[in-house]
């Protein structure tokens, strides 16, 4: 909400500085998100008369003006050179005399205005635009002021350019503040200052023109308000004034009628629509949307119906949607002859999120969706009825004001007792009947209660919690004193068993990973290219386009972290992240932490590109790999040993890629990029990634103390002979799989495959070298066991893969 400073003040006009008005609002819940001027500094320009404007000598586009600056020309008229194509006798117009300093340009510094000669002609000072003193971005001519400024005024106060633009950030319950007056008649509550009550007189009718409307639908509508005006003059010029006061509240003019409606939301929170009453088919229809309707809006869009949409509709077609925007059919235009003002109370459930369906937000629905007053559209018609007659010219007919049901306001009690505890310092009955009357909340006292009828437009008043929260608003958050919180803290231990989620954060880092966040909406292509997800879970609402399912998969957001940080020059990156994945699951029911049908577990996800290592002398630079991946995977999970199993997983390179598993139940994948997509995103060279469940790297078992072996181990080196295809974790799983034999633990250092066939080795095989530890935790073994041992693993590997050993 943006407002102008001075436009408060009209309303309420309390004894503080800017400052001190923005820290009250704050401290009110009413947060002042930004304080900026309305126009930016500069100083010596003042209101300059043109007296004559004469075609420049020896330039077809200048003209040379006489120029009346009032007490700052008292040797004469000023002359200036000046190239405006509105530049004529006449009219009044900012002038920068000289020494005068414009608004600073692009480069920072204010531009001064100096003595100057213009093709052969002196000119003393400058003629400016709208753009020049960075008012607008009109710059197609001089800013023509008002026929009545005074000449060789300061244009600064002529035109009020020391306001102050005020923009709060409010949150849903203060649908009340969406209105100047809104917030003056807060201000007035928390200063005392008295509040200038506007007194809406009626308009005589000039005529008995009515149109017909019936109201079908009292749960969408509550109060139907209008009347007719006919013989007006839409083209009329907005006043000045009204321009002003609605671009300071960010919203340009459009045409009067317009304008008119726009300035009657901002300045009393009402929002209302203005038909062409000639393009309305006999009557106005207040009903429920029906499947198959369409209507073109004023913002050029057409939209598809249903019933859950309010309309308003006339004997032949939908002619606006309720409470959010006008149809494009019955828009006023400069032929518009005679119009309908209407104003109604919609109910704030039957416009909330309808505007968000169509993608397209509007004021009017930003403030029914939230609850506007319903008690005064008749008022509220009077009103915009003056602006229209003074403005516009015109003949009013009566009033039609149609009540089918409007929201009960039901008392709530505020124990005095209660709100002292809640607020945790002493306020009496006398204080809490001070507040309510402050803040115009009708009220009846019992013995320690005041019981509240909230008034037409506070729809935020239910509970009692909320009238506490409105007495130690309006006594004031600093009044609060300074006291220990009195509550019992019981330490809960964390299993041993279990590490923390910031644990787990330390380790990536000393990894050498950067922790990222992304959005858990994603494009669908990474959906489909990455996860392999060809039926994602959809948002309904998403804040951007691409951005329109919910993500099976962190992969996706971690390459978008990878191409934003290439396109920046990065060499080398190594992100991750841990975050939620939503996956379809019909077993997961409703609760305070799940949806119906989603499932939503936490993994860990990382991405590694580039170099293995940072540039140093120790070591030859070489790009990361599968195995540097796989390593800090086995970090992570240690002191559980991961089984690798090579598999296909959507996003990555089918010959490089791992399924990782733990005791037999998959926990993530590991691999490159596949060639396919590292292509497709145009990344120089395949990054490494991983993807594992947290809960399975949250786990970590205890450690078995056990006393260190008295006796020594024995390594023997075996040559055995195994086909190609052998990998190293089913050979390894057979060399240990005894636990009565005395092999405790076996490496694989050496791996051999000769160019041509030779004795031993036959075409398909490869020779694999491996050292294993024999150890007997109670007795010194004997060459004679030890030759047992490797005879009966070298019979296992003989029977379960075919393996021999090298002869």
């Amino acid at each position: 909400m943006q407002f102008p400073e001075s436009w408060l003040r009209a309303f309420c006009n309390p004894p503080l500085t800017t400052a001190d008005l923005a820290d009250t609002l704050t401290m009110a819940g009413l947060e002042v998100e930004e304080l900026r001027p309305a126009a930016p500094a500069f100083s010596r320009i003042v209101v300059g008369e043109i007296l004559e404007a004469e075609q420049h000598p020896n330039a077809d586009r200048l003209r040379v003006c006489k120029v009346n600056a009032g007490e700052h020309s008292k040797d004469g008229p000023l002359q200036i050179v000046c190239g405006a194509p509105n530049a004529r006798a006449g009219i009044r117009v900012p002038l920068a005399l000289v020494g005068a300093e414009l608004p600073p340009g692009e480069d920072g510094k204010p531009f001064q205005i100096k003595l100057g000669k213009l093709r052969g002609v002196d000119s003393h000072g400058m003629l400016c635009s709208a753009r020049e003193l960075q008012l607008s971005d009109e710059h197609g001519g001089l800013l023509e002021l008002a026929a009545d400024a005074p000449v060789g005024a300061d244009v600064r106060e002529v035109l009020n350019l020391d306001d102050t633009l005020f923009t709060l950030k409010l949150t849903p319950n203060l649908a009340h503040c969406l209105s100047v007056y809104g917030i003056a008649r807060e201000v007035s509550a928390l200063t005392g200052t008295p509040l200038q009550t506007p007194r809406f007189e009626p308009v005589a009718a000039a005529n008995d023109a009515r149109l017909p409307v019936r109201v079908e639908a009292p749960d969408l509508c509550g109060r139907f308000s209008g009347r007719v005006i006919r013989g007006i003059n839409p083209q009329a010029k907005t006043p000045a004034w009204m321009v002003e006061r609605l671009a300071r509240c960010g919203q340009r003019s459009v045409g009067a009628l317009v304008d008119i409606s726009n300035y009657v939301m901002f300045e009393y929170g009402r929002p209302s629509h203005i038909f062409d009453l000639d393009k309305i088919h006999d009557n106005l229809v207040v009903r429920w949307g029906r499947q198959g309707e369409s209507l073109k809006l004023l913002n050029g869009n057409t939209i598809e119906l249903d019933e859950t949409v309010g309309v308003i509709a006339d004997a032949q077609a939908v002619e606006s949607l309720a409470g959010i925007m006008g149809g494009d059919a019955t828009a006023v235009s400069d032929d518009t002859r005679n119009v309908y003002v209407e104003a109604a109370f919609w109910w704030p459930q039957a416009v909330a999120g309808r505007s968000r369906r169509f993608n397209f937000s509007t004021d009017a629905g930003h403030r029914f969706e939230r609850g506007v007053d319903p008690a005064q559209t008749v008022e509220h018609i009077e009103h915009l009825t003056r602006l229209i007659l003074e403005i516009c010219g015109g003949e009013p007919g009566p009033m039609d004001d149609q009540v089918t049901q409007l929201p009960e306001r039901k008392p709530v009690t505020l124990r005095v007792a209660r709100a002292a505890k809640v607020i945790g310092m002493p306020v009496t009955q006398a204080q809490c009947a001070e507040v309510f009357q402050r803040l115009g909340l009708g009220f009846t006292e019992g013995e320690g209660t005041l019981t509240v009828t909230p008034p037409s437009w506070r729809f935020d008043l239910q509970i009692e919690e909320d009238l506490i929260e409105e007495v130690i608003r309006v006594i004031g958050f600093n009044q609060l004193p300074d006291t220990p919180p009195l509550a019992p803290v019981t330490a809960h231990v964390r299993p041993e068993n279990q590490r923390s989620s910031h644990a787990l954060r330390h380790l990536m880092a000393a990894l050498g990973y950067q922790e990222t966040i992304n959005f858990s909406f994603v494009e669908e292509r990474w959906e489909k290219e990455l996860a392999g997800n060809a039926d994602p879970i959809r948002v309904l609402n998403p804040i951007a386009a691409p951005l329109a399912v919910m993500r099976s998969s962190l992969l996706g957001s971690l390459i978008h972290v990878l191409r934003y940080n290439l396109a920046r020059k990065a060499a080398r990156v190594r992100v991750f992240e841990i975050g939620r994945v939503f996956l379809r699951d019909a077993s997961v029911t409703d609760s305070d932490t799940s949806v119906a049908g989603v499932h939503q577990p936490r993994r860990l996800a990382g991405l590694a590109f580039g170099s293995a290592q940072e540039l140093q002398w120790g070591q030859r630079e070489r790009a990361v790999d599968f195995f540097d991946a796989k390593g800090d995977v086995e970090a992570l999970l240690a002191p559980l040993q991961p089984k690798f199993v090579a598999a296909t997983h959507p996003a990555l390179h089918p010959g490089r890629s791992a399924r990782i598993e733990l005791d037999g139940r998959a926990v993530g994948w590991i691999g490159e990029l596949h060639p396919r997509w590292r292509q497709a995103y145009e990344l120089p060279q395949a990054p490494v990634l991983f993807e594992l469940e947290l809960d399975a790297l949250l786990q970590r078992p205890l450690p078995a103390f056990e006393p260190i072996s008295r006796q020594q181990s024995v390594w023997r080196d075996v040559a055995l002979v195994a086909r190609e295809d052998l990998g190293h974790d089913a050979l390894m799983s057979v060399i240990l799989d005894d636990d009565s034999a005395l092999v405790r633990s076996a490496k694989l250092f050496d791996l051999y495959k000769p160019a041509t066939p030779m004795a031993g080795i036959e075409a398909g095989e490869r020779s694999l070298a491996v050292r294993l530890e024999l150890l007997d935790p109670d007795t010194t073994l004997t060459d004679e066991r030890i030759d047992a041992a490797v005879a009966a693993l070298l019979q296992r590997l003989q029977q379960r893969l075919g393996v021999r050993l090298r002869g």
